[in-house]
C-alpha cells in the first residue's frame, strides 16, 4: 500500500521534478516507510512506500526493470501474485524481488494491458514502455484503490489523492457543476470521470488508460459484473456452501498474502464479526482486533461494543478498545478533512479517522467488513424499494436521493443550477444490460459505483493517512461474481444478508448475528447542535463561502435556524451536507493558495 504520482509532458519538455517531489509530499502519509523517484526523459514517477510485502529494499519504488524497458509505480495488494509469479517463471521470467510489485511490472510485459484481467486485488498502478514512450495506467475492479488526474494538452499528471495534485501546481479549482448535483442529491458520490473540481478528474474502477508519445489516449473498460441467475440451477443449500468456501478463501487469503501481521477492524456488526470467525481456524489469540466509541447523546449510544465485546469473548483475541470524547471529534476535524481525497458527508469518515490513529500504532494491515451491505442485501431499503411500484428510477430515488431536483435548485445559486444530471445517471446504470430483477440491478449499481465513492473511498483515505492499509475481503472479485448471480430474495431474506447470518450460526455468538443492523455511531456528528452548529454556522457565514457564491443564502439561513428538522430520507443532516464541502474547499482549495 503507497501513494503514487508522475507527470508525463506531451510537447517533448522535461518534466517539473520539483512539482513531482511536492506531490509526493503530500503522499508522504500514505507511505511512511521509504520515497524514491524516477525520471526518463518526458516522463517522471514519484513513490511514497507502506512496506507490507517483501520488506526489503528490492521492493522498494519506482521499480525498474531495465532488461524489459520498464517503469512501474504501484499502490495497492495483489493476493494471486504467488501464483502469477509461478506462471510467469514457466514463460522463462526471472525474478530479483519477492513481492507482488515485480511480479505485476513482468505481468504487464507478458500480457500487455491485458495483465488486469488476470489480477485479484486492489490496485492502482502506472507502468512507463521507455522503448514505446507510452504510459498504462490502471485501477482495480471496485476503485478500492484511487488515481485521479489533471490533464491538458501539454501534460499528464497523476496522484493517488486530490491534495497532491494540487500542490503540484496549474489545477483549475472551479467547482464542477454536474458533480455538485451529485455531491448534494446522491450523499457526495461523485462517480468518475467527475470531481468536485473542474480541474482534477478520476480514473474509473476497472478501467484503464494509455497514452501514446503523442498524447493521443486510449480508454478500456476491462471488467463488468453481471448480475443473472446461473445457467445450472442450486438450491439455497448449494448456494450457501459455495459462497461459505469463497468467503473463506477470500479472507484466509487476504490474511496470508503479507509479510507482517494482520489485524482485524471490529464494529460489533455481523460482517467484521464474521471475518473474525472465518479466521478462528488459526491462532485467534495473536489476532489483534480493533474497536471505537464515543461518548453517548439521549437519542443514541455512541458505540457498539456491548457486541464487539461478544466476539472478543468468544475467540479471546488481542482487542485494543478505543473510546473516543466528543471534544476530540470537533477538535480532529480539521485534520480529517484535510485528508479526504474529495468531499465525504458520511460521519464514520472522522470516526474511521481517528480510529486509524490509534490503530496504525498497533498494525500495519488489518481486515475491515466494507462491501458486505451491497454485494449480500444489507440495507434496509433495498426491500422498500422493491416493494415500490413504478420505473427503476423512481422507486430508487424515493428511498436514496438526498434531495429532489427541485430542491438542489433552492440549495444553490443560478450559476450551479443544471440538468438533473444524478437522475439520469441513476436511470442509466439501472438500465445497463446484464442485470436480473430489480434487486439485481440496485445491487450491482451499488457494489460498482455508489459504493466505490462513498464507503470504500471512505476507508482508504482515512486508514492510509496514517500509513494503514485496509483490505475489504467483501469486494474480492470472485466472490462478488458469484454472489450477484445468487436469487436477491436469498440475499434479503432474514431481514437482509441472509447468506452471510446462515454461515455466521454457530460460528459466532447469536446474539450478534440476530442484533439489529447498525451503522458506525458517532452522535457529534450527527445532531446537530452545540459546539458542532456553531461550526457550521461559522463555515457557512465566512467570507470565503459569501464569495464563492455556491449556496443560496436563503436556504442556509432556513437550515441554520432548524437544523435537525431538515433531514435526508436515510437521516442524514442537510446543513453537514453543506458545511462539510465549503469546509473541504477552504481547507483543501483556499488553503493551497496560501
Amino acid at each position: 500500500m503507497c501513494g503514487i504520482c508522475g507527470e508525463l509532458k506531451f510537447d517533448s519538455g522535461q518534466p517539473d521534478l520539483q512539482a513531482v517531489s511536492r506531490m509526493m509530499d503530500k503522499l508522504a502519509r500514505r507511505g511512511p516507510d521509504h520515497g524514491g523517484s524516477f525520471s526518463d526523459g518526458v516522463l517522471a514517477f514519484g513513490h511514497r512506500r507502506l512496506a507490507v510485502i517483501d520488506l526489503s529494499v528490492r521492493a522498494n519504488q519506482p521499480m525498474v526493470d531495465a532488461e524489459l524497458g520498464l517503469a512501474l509505480v504501484f499502490n495497492g495488494t495483489i493476493y494471486n501474485y504467488p501464483e502469477l509469479r509461478k506462471e510467469l517463471q514457466t514463460k522463462g521470467y526471472h525474478f530479483f524481488s519477492d513481492g507482488d510489485t515485480e511480479v505485476l511490472l513482468k505481468a504487464y510485459h507478458a500480457w500487455g494491458a491485458g495483465c488486469v484481467e488476470k489480477l485479484r486485488g486492489m490496485f492502482a498502478f502506472a507502468i512507463w514502455d521507455m522503448h514505446q514512450r507510452s504510459l498504462f495506467l490502471a485501477r482495480d475492479r471496485f476503485g478500492i484503490k484511487p488515481l485521479y488526474y489533471s490533464l491538458d494538452t501539454k501534460r499528464l499528471r497523476f496522484a493517488s489523492n486530490m491534495q497532491a495534485l494540487l500542490a503540484a501546481g496549474d489545477v483549475d479549482t472551479s467547482v464542477d457543476a454536474i458533480a455538485l448535483h451529485y455531491q448534494f442529491t446522491l450523499h457526495a458520490v461523485v462517480p468518475a470521470p467527475h470531481t468536485i473540481l473542474n480541474g482534477v478528474r478520476k480514473l474509473a474502477p476497472a478501467t484503464t488508460l494509455t497514452f501514446d508519445r503523442r498524447g493521443q489516449v486510449t480508454e478500456q473498460r476491462y471488467w463488468q459484473l453481471q448480475a443473472q441467475r446461473p445457467a445450472q440451477e442450486r438450491s439455497e443449500a448449494d448456494w450457501i456452501e459455495a459462497l461459505r468456501a469463497k468467503l473463506k478463501e477470500t479472507v484466509d487469503r487476504h490474511r496470508m498474502i503479507a509479510d507482517v501481521p494482520v489485524g482485524v477492524l471490529l464494529s460489533g456488526g455481523l460482517d467484521s464479526s464474521l471475518l473474525v470467525g472465518l479466521l478462528a481456524d488459526h491462532d485467534v489469540t495473536n489476532l489483534h482486533t480493533f474497536s471505537i466509541g464515543f461518548e453517548d447523546v439521549p437519542e443514541e449510544k455512541g458505540s457498539e461494543f456491548e457486541y464487539s465485546d461478544q466476539v472478543v469473548a468468544h475467540f479471546k483475541t488481542r482487542h485494543h478498545k478505543f473510546t473516543i470524547p466528543n471534544r476530540d471529534v470537533l477538535a480532529r476535524l480539521p485534520e480529517a478533512v484535510a485528508q479526504m481525497a474529495e468531499p465525504m458527508v458520511s460521519q464514520d469518515a472522522v470516526a474511521f479517522y481517528l480510529l486509524a490513529e490509534r490503530v496504525a500504532r498497533e498494525a500495519k494491515v488489518v481486515q475491515s467488513g466494507q462491501g458486505a451491505d451491497e454485494v449480500f442485501g444489507g440495507y434496509f431499503w433495498y426491500p422498500q424499494m422493491d416493494a415500490e411500484v413504478g420505473s427503476d428510477l423512481d422507486k430508487f430515488r424515493k428511498h436514496y436521493f438526498d434531495r429532489s431536483h427541485a430542491e438542489f435548485f433552492e440549495t444553490v445559486t443560478p450559476d450551479y443550477r443544471s440538468a438533473d444530471h444524478t437522475a439520469a445517471l441513476i436511470e442509466r446504470l439501472l438500465a445497463a444490460p446484464g442485470a436480473g430483477t430489480f434487486i439485481d440491478r440496485v445491487l450491482r449499481m451499488d457494489a460498482t459505483t455508489l459504493l466505490v465513492d462513498d464507503p470504500v473511498k471512505r476507508v482508504d483515505n482515512m486508514t492510509m493517512a496514517f500509513g494503514l492499509e485496509a483490505r475489504v475481503p467483501f469486494l474480492d472479485h470472485e466472490l462478488v461474481e458469484l454472489a450477484a448471480q445468487m436469487p436477491p430474495e436469498l440475499k434479503l431474506k432474514s431481514g437482509g444478508k441472509h447468506v452471510l447470518k446462515v454461515i455466521a450460526r454457530g460460528l459466532l455468538p447469536d446474539g450478534v448475528i440476530d442484533r439489529p443492523k447498525g451503522y458506525f455511531p458517532m452522535p457529534a456528528l450527527k445532531y446537530v447542535r452545540g459546539e458542532f452548529l456553531d461550526f457550521m454556522r461559522e463555515v457557512l457565514n465566512a467570507p470565503a463561502c459569501r464569495a464563492r457564491g455556491i449556496f443560496n443564502r436563503a436556504y442556509v439561513d432556513q437550515l441554520l435556524a432548524a437544523p435537525e428538522r431538515y433531514m435526508t430520507p436515510l437521516q442524514g443532516s442537510k446543513l453537514w451536507h453543506l458545511a462539510l464541502l465549503e469546509f473541504w474547499l477552504q481547507v483543501n482549495v483556499d488553503g493551497a493558495r496560501l
